[in-house]
C-alpha cells in the first residue's frame, strides 16, 4: 500500500463528504449525495484495505507518532468501510427526514423544523402532540432504515473478525468503554438522590411544573429556558462570541476560512452544528436560531468546534488535522458552552445582575445531559452486543432511559437515538476533560479568564495540535490529575 497516497486521497474523500453534509443539514440543497463520493473514493474502504492498514499498524514502532497516525488511520478505514457499505441507507435516510411533513390539526410541518417549533411551544398538551406526531414519523417512515443501517454495521463487525460492533469501536477508538461504564454508573448512582432536587425548581421557573409531571415532550422547552430570554438578547448573539474571542486574543472575522451560517431556512438541521471541511482553512458554523438562550449555548458549543479546527497548524499530517478522539474537539466546545452559564461572563458580557437562576438552570441541564448520556452508553453497550433482532431493545431502552431521569420515556426512538460508533463515549469523556480544563483555566487566570490573551494563547497552543493527543495525554500535559467521570460530581456541588 502506498501511505501517503491513501492519505492525500483520504483527506480529498472527508473534505467533499463534509462540503455534502453541511449543504444538506444547512437546508442549502435537498439531495443528500453521498453515494457518488463514495464511489469516487472505493479504493479507500476495501476489506483488504483495512486489512493492509491492520497489517502496517501491528508492524509499527510502539509509541511512536507513525503508530499514532496509523491507529487513527485505521479507525479512519474501518468507518468508511461500513460507510461504504450502508452510503445508500443513509442518504436515503437524510432524504427522507428532509422531506417528511407532520400533520397538526391541519397543518404541515416539516419532521427537522417540528423540533424547533417545539421547544418554543409554550403549551405543553400541544408539545405533547407534536412529539406524538414525531414519534409515529419516526416509528413508520424511518426505524425501517436505522434496523438496516444498524443491523449491517453488527453484521460487517462480525465479517471483520470482531466478536460485535461494541469490540469493534473499542478496538478502533482505543476506549474502554467497559471502564467508562464503570465510572458513568457510578456517576448515575451518586448523584439519583439530589437528582430531583436539582432539576426541580428550574423546571417549575421554565414549564411551571416539577419533575413529577415532566415529559420528553417537555425537554426541549426547558432546554430553550424562555423565562431566561431577558438576559439572552438576541441582537447580543453575534457581538457576545465577537467580544469573548476578543478577549483570548481571537479575530474571528480575520481567520480565513471561518464562515458563520445563522440563517433560517425550513430543512436545516435543528441541531447545531461545525462542519471542517478544510483544516484548519474552510470551517462552518452552522446555526438554526430558535431564540434566546438555547441559540447561545448552541452558538458558543459550536464556536469552539470552529475556533479549535481553524487554529490548527495546517503543517500537521492529515490524521492530527482531521481524524483523532473527537473527545478532544468536544471538550473545546463544552468549555466555551459552559461560559453561557458562567456568572462572571454573564455579568460581564450580558449585564446579567442576578446570576443565580442561568446558573441553577445551566447545572440542571448539565445534570440531565450526564444521566441521559451515562443511560445512552449502558444502552448501546448492550445495543451493539447484540447477534440478533433489534426489536425486542425498544422496551429496554425505555426502561433504561425511564430510570436515569425518573420520567416515562417513549420506546420509539431505541435506534433514531443511536449515534455511530459510540460517539455517546466521546460526549462523556468530553464532559469530563473539560470540567478539568476549566478548573485549570480558573486556577492560573482567574474566574474572567476569558478575558486574559494568555489564556488564548495557551488554548491556542492546545488547538494547534488537532487531535493528535489522547485526552488522557493532553489533561497530563496541565495537571497531575487523571481524566475521571467523578470530578464532574464536585463541579455540579452534588
Amino acid at each position: 500500500m502506498d501511505l501517503e497516497a491513501y492519505r492525500h486521497s483520504a483527506e480529498s474523500f472527508l473534505s467533499v463528504l463534509t462540503l455534502e453534509y453541511y449543504g444538506h443539514y444547512a437546508g442549502l440543497k435537498d439531495g443528500f449525495e453521498i453515494e457518488p463520493i463514495y464511489e469516487r473514493h472505493a479504493e479507500l474502504f476495501t476489506a483488504s484495505a483495512v486489512d493492509e492498514l491492520q497489517a502496517i499498524e501491528d508492524r509499527a514502532q510502539p509509541d511512536s507518532e507513525e503508530r499514532r497516525r496509523l491507529t487513527m488511520l485505521l479507525d479512519f478505514a474501518v468507518e468508511g468501510y461500513l460507510g461504504q457499505a450502508t452510503k445508500r441507507v443513509e442518504a436515503e435516510l437524510a432524504v427522507r427526514e428532509a422531506e417528511l411533513m407532520l400533520e397538526l390539526d391541519g397543518d404541515s410541518v416539516g419532521f427537522r423544523e417540528s423540533d424547533v417549533i417545539q421547544a418554543n411551544e409554550a403549551d405543553a398538551e400541544r408539545r405533547a402532540q407534536i412529539e406524538r406526531a414525531r414519534l409515529e414519523a419516526i416509528e413508520t417512515q424511518l426505524n425501517g432504515l436505522y434496523a438496516e443501517l444498524i443491523g449491517t454495521h453488527h453484521e460487517l463487525a462480525r465479517q471483520l473478525g470482531f466478536t460485535s460492533y461494541r469490540e469493534l469501536c473499542a478496538r478502533c477508538k482505543r476506549i474502554d468503554l467497559g471502564d467508562l461504564q464503570e465510572q458513568t454508573s457510578a456517576f448515575t448512582r451518586r448523584t439519583g438522590p439530589r437528582y430531583p432536587e436539582v432539576v426541580d425548581q428550574p423546571l417549575r421557573a421554565a414549564l411551571g411544573f416539577g419533575l413529577e409531571a415532566l415529559r420528553r415532550s417537555d425537554i426541549g422547552r426547558f432546554m430553550r429556558a424562555p423565562e431566561l430570554d431577558s438576559a439572552f438578547p438576541a441582537a447580543q448573539l453575534i457581538p457576545s462570541f465577537e467580544q469573548t474571542l476578543r478577549g483570548l486574543g481571537i479575530d474571528i472575522h480575520a481567520q480565513p476560512g471561518v464562515a458563520l451560517d445563522l440563517e433560517s431556512r425550513p430543512k436545516k438541521s435543528p441541531r447545531a452544528f461545525c462542519a471542517p471541511v478544510r483544516v484548519p482553512g474552510e470551517v462552518y458554523l452552522v446555526l438554526a436560531p430558535t431564540g434566546g438562550h438555547d441559540d447561545y449555548c448552541g452558538l458558543f458549543h459550536e464556536g469552539g468546534h470552529t475556533e479549535h479546527y481553524a487554529s490548527v497548524d495546517r503543517n500537521l499530517p492529515f490524521e492530527f488535522r482531521m481524524l483523532g478522539d473527537n473527545s478532544v474537539t468536544e471538550a473545546f466546545a463544552f468549555l466555551f458552552m459552559h461560559l453561557v452559564e458562567d456568572p462572571e461572563w454573564l455579568a460581564r458580557h450580558l449585564g446579567v445582575a442576578d446570576p443565580e437562576p442561568v446558573a441553577a438552570h445551566g447545572r440542571a441541564v448539565r445534570l440531565i445531559y450526564l444521566r441521559r448520556y451515562a443511560a445512552k452508553l449502558a444502552y448501546e453497550l448492550e445495543l451493539h452486543n447484540a447477534d440478533g433482532s433489534l426489536a425486542e431493545f425498544a422496551p429496554r431502552y425505555g426502561a433504561i432511559m425511564s430510570a436515569a431521569l425518573e420520567i416515562d420515556w417513549p420506546v420509539q426512538s431505541y435506534l433514531a437515538d443511536v449515534d455511530p460508533g459510540f460517539y455517546c463515549a466521546c460526549y462523556l469523556r468530553a464532559w469530563a476533560l473539560e470540567t478539568h480544563l476549566r478548573h485549570h483555566l480558573r486556577s492560573r487566570y482567574g474566574e474572567a479568564w476569558f478575558e486574559r490573551r494568555e489564556a488564548g494563547d495557551e488554548l491556542r497552543a492546545l488547538w494547534r495540535e488537532g487531535q493528535r493527543l489522547t485526552p488522557e495525554e493532553l489533561l497530563a500535559g496541565l495537571s497531575a490529575e487523571r481524566l475521571r467521570f467523578e470530578v464532574l460530581v464536585d463541579d455540579l456541588a452534588l
